[in-house]
């Protein structure tokens, strides 16, 4: 009896035993883990993504777009669970357009997450989703679209893969264009499958940006510079286009192009924008400021004239003209026309050393011109106290110097204007924001700014450097430049820079254009590389913009 009480009793102790346990361990599963039990409850029934939002577009100004964003997806692989990868891969790889080879190494990878294709397009996203391949999911993305192809591609600039911008006004106006990412929480039921989404921020699309360039300038541009680099092979050229009256730029070419869509194969220089980061030497184009220089300085007219030797001798450095000649009389307007060095540089000597740095600054070389492009380069030009012996025989004749395209179309957009410097526009509109026109400064009086345009058609006339050029019905003006490339501490016998900026009708200018080709093989001259396209720029978008004939 007391045997069978005992065992009661030790089986009484047991459950007793079990009991406390139990409450126990219900009391620190509930009392002390609760809390972190309960989150990871709410962890595994809940997921949150990531919601791109959109990058801006980038408009040209007749609100085409040039750069735009659109919904994607990102198709991504948990590899332990894709069953039969081979099988797989054969099925996603022509949907995606990829190699079977790469999607099969991203389904087999040794990790819990692979990314199989990045910023596919919804209709594809779609096609892969009715596949229904387990172990193979989308997250949301977006991607860049370029619906007018490499057009001002350069100009427009490169998206990283995150949606960032890398280069051109894409990265200079990353804060305007760039989105806000936001976040949704996908809520799931105890087998896994979504049963509803909770906003938890929004995301923000970024502002968009219209630029002034004209898309049928550009096209035209873009087409003139393609018919340069196939013509002459040369290692780069840009060509910019704009009107003289409000400084805005209808057009930026680069040769060769490049597309932002496609950047396996392009190398840093091919995205440069050449009209803003390209230094050189400007050779005899630059003439024309010397001569604005002089005249504003009241040592010259137009008429006065000089009797020039064939070379002329500044300190350890003779000049001659391009072509050998003898001594002869040439006024200020035949020096312009015909491209005298030995002619420019006996005016410059006129001005001065003290005052022709002043002039030279006071155009703006040596500082930005202000433009709404990021990286803009500043030039190369020495200051007063760098002057040595020789350097007023280099300077007047644009060597011994460095400017940018954009800074000799700024100093030229001055003479065509009446003598206003303006800051170049590229960008017309931001958001709902009008950009206002720039104002300028005055840099050269109305007359002798006329005086130049009008020793400027004698460019394009019999005898000038660049006669053959016309355009029937308009009066051109402009200058050639033909200069050698600086390199080793001296310059090229065999590399040179070929330009050439114009503008018309020559006494009420409403179009400006430059050309300038870097190292052309065969020809080498302004006159017969560079000025025939401005000639061919300049015969389509006169009438395009609707200018009456003279």
């Amino acid at each position: 009896m007391r045997s069978i009480e005992r065992r009661i009793g030790l089986l009484f102790g047991g459950f007793l035993l079990c009991f406390l346990v139990i409450v126990g361990r219900a009391f620190w599963l509930q009392g002390v883990q609760g809390s972190s039990l309960a989150s990871e409850a709410v962890s595994q029934q809940t997921e949150t993504v990531t919601v791109p939002g959109l990058r801006g577009d980038l408009l040209d100004r007749r609100g085409n777009k040039l750069a735009a964003s659109e919904d994607a997806a990102t198709v991504y692989a948990t590899p332990y669970q894709v069953k039969n990868p081979p099988a797989a891969s054969a099925r996603l790889a022509p949907i995606l357009e990829q190699p079977r080879g790469e999607v099969l190494e991203a389904l087999t990878a040794d990790s819990g997450f692979s990314y199989v294709a990045h910023k596919v397009d919804l209709g594809t996203a779609a096609r892969v989703e009715a596949l229904g391949i387990e172990g193979i999911g989308e997250l949301p993305d977006s991607r860049r679209t370029y619906p007018q192809g490499d057009m001002a591609g350069q100009v427009i600039g490169a998206v990283g893969s995150e949606n960032q911008g890398l280069t051109g006004l894409e990265e200079g106006e990353e804060a305007v264009l760039g989105g806000t990412d936001g976040e949704r929480r996908i809520v799931k039921d105890a087998l896994g499958e979504p049963i509803r989404m909770e906003t938890v921020t929004e995301a923000e699309d970024g502002e968009d940006i219209q630029l002034t360039l004209d898309p049928v300038i550009q096209q035209k541009t873009e087409e003139v510079l393609n018919g340069v680099g196939e013509t002459y092979s040369p290692t780069g050229a840009t060509a910019i286009v704009v009107d003289p009256r409000s400084s805005q730029v209808l057009a930026m070419a680069n040769w060769p192009p490049a597309d932002p869509a496609d950047l396996s194969e392009v190398s840093n220089d091919d995205l440069m924008n050449k009209a803003t980061g390209f230094n050189y030497e400007p050779g005899s184009t630059f003439k024309a400021f010397t001569v604005a220089a002089a005249l504003e300085e009241k040592l010259v007219t137009p008429a006065t004239e000089f009797t020039l030797p064939p070379s002329i001798q500044v300190a350890d450095r003779t000049i001659e003209d391009a072509e050998e000649r003898g001594t002869e009389t040439l006024s200020v307007g035949r020096i312009l026309a015909q491209s005298s060095n030995v002619g420019a540089v006996t005016i410059g000597l006129e001005v001065g050393a003290e005052k022709f740095s002043r002039w030279i600054e006071r155009f703006g070389f040596g500082r930005r011109t202000g433009i709404q492009y990021p990286d803009e380069e500043i030039g190369i030009v020495p200051s007063l106290d760098q002057y040595s012996g020789s350097t007023m025989g280099n300077l007047p004749m644009g060597q011994g110097l460095a400017v940018t395209p954009m800074q000799m179309v700024a100093g030229y957009t001055a003479i065509a204007d009446g003598g206003m410097l303006k800051r170049p526009q590229l960008i017309k509109r931001v958001g709902e924001e009008e950009i206002s026109e720039p104002k300028g400064r005055r840099v050269i009086s109305p007359e002798v700014a006329s005086e130049i345009r009008e020793m400027l058609e004698g460019v394009l006339a019999p005898g000038g450097t660049a006669s053959e050029v016309s355009v029937p019905g308009y009066t051109l003006a402009g200058k050639t430049g033909t200069a050698q490339v600086a390199e080793d501490g001296g310059y090229s016998e065999t590399k040179y820079i070929a330009s050439f900026i114009g503008f018309a009708p020559a006494q009420n200018p409403q179009l400006l254009a430059a050309v300038i080709v870097n190292e052309p093989q065969g020809e080498i001259y302004g006159g017969s590389v560079a000025a025939p396209a401005f000639g061919q720029i300049a015969e389509f978008a006169l009438p395009y913009l609707g200018v009456p004939q003279e």
